[in-house]
């Protein structure tokens, strides 16, 4: 895609999901609105259906549950007190939260997304559980707003299918990260070529489909110099899938994975 063709892509994610973050509209798949305790309860049962606990979604703030992910990223992490972790794409903060509480006082927590709309909620829900060590920055997670070698672990959920330009994530991923840092992500990829209809329909795009990486596009992460590079499928995960596009076989394309790898 040529540059022009990425800025129209993100204009068109970052109006989305500033409709998701303001209630009006849904986000990856089929995930809830969040006006009512009804469409709450939805979004924790389907963070319990990616792989979160009760305990998980019964204690950050009400609201920055948005139930847009396709996984866990928590659960690959492996999170030590005083780690700085970086966030890809922190929405209403859901993941930073509880990768705030695992880092600890001496830790350090930093989401970046490029949603204005989302930025705000975040920053809302930050002051309401009063927690002092996470920080919430406005950009592109082609640019990253993070200085060269600064950060521990970079955790990501249901985001990088969304760049128009995967390498430069995962090269700028590879950039702020400290030697040795690492990478615990959850996304969906593709098995098998996504149907040419498909991958031109900006609906399916913005529900986190028609942007999927091929398995060994993903791989190729050995390229910006990650070494250890694991993509593990989640068979299960086609369960969910398959409602993010009722009445096709999409499930038969994508499936949600995590991604691991070290710098």
């Amino acid at each position: 895609m040529d540059a022009l063709k990425n800025d129209e892509i993100r204009q068109v994610v970052r109006q989305k999901y500033g409709r998701v973050a303001e209630g009006l509209e849904t986000g990856c798949g089929c995930g809830p609105t969040y006006s009512s305790r009804a469409s709450m309860a939805s979004s924790e049962s389907l963070s319990q259906g990616f792989g979160y606990t009760a305990d998980d979604v019964g204690t950050v703030p009400q609201g920055s549950n948005m139930g847009l992910g396709c996984g866990n990223p928590q659960a690959i992490a492996a999170l030590k007190p005083g780690e700085i972790v970086l966030d890809l794409g922190s929405g209403g903060g859901f993941d930073c939260f509880l990768a705030a509480r695992q880092v600890g006082v001496t830790g350090r927590v930093i989401g970046v997304d490029m949603t204005p709309e989302m930025i705000s909620k975040a920053r809302v829900n930050t002051e309401k559980g009063g927690y002092l060590n996470i920080e919430f920055r406005l950009g592109e997670i082609e640019n990253l707003p993070v200085a060269d070698a600064t950060v521990d672990v970079i955790i990501s959920n249901c985001v990088i299918n969304l760049s128009p330009d995967k390498p430069r994530v995962f090269s700028e991923a590879y950039r702020v990260l400290k030697p040795g840092g690492r990478l615990a992500i959850s996304d969906v990829i593709a098995f098998a070529e996504l149907p040419e209809a498909v991958r031109q329909d900006m609906a399916f795009y913005v529900g986190c489909i028609a942007g999927a990486s091929i398995v060994s596009e993903v791989e190729a992460l050995q390229t910006s110099g990650f070494t250890d590079i694991l993509v593990l499928p989640k068979d299960e995960s086609k369960l969910f899938i398959r409602d993010w596009a009722p009445g096709t076989d999409i499930e038969e394309y994508v499936v949600s994975a995590s991604i691991e790898a070290i710098k």
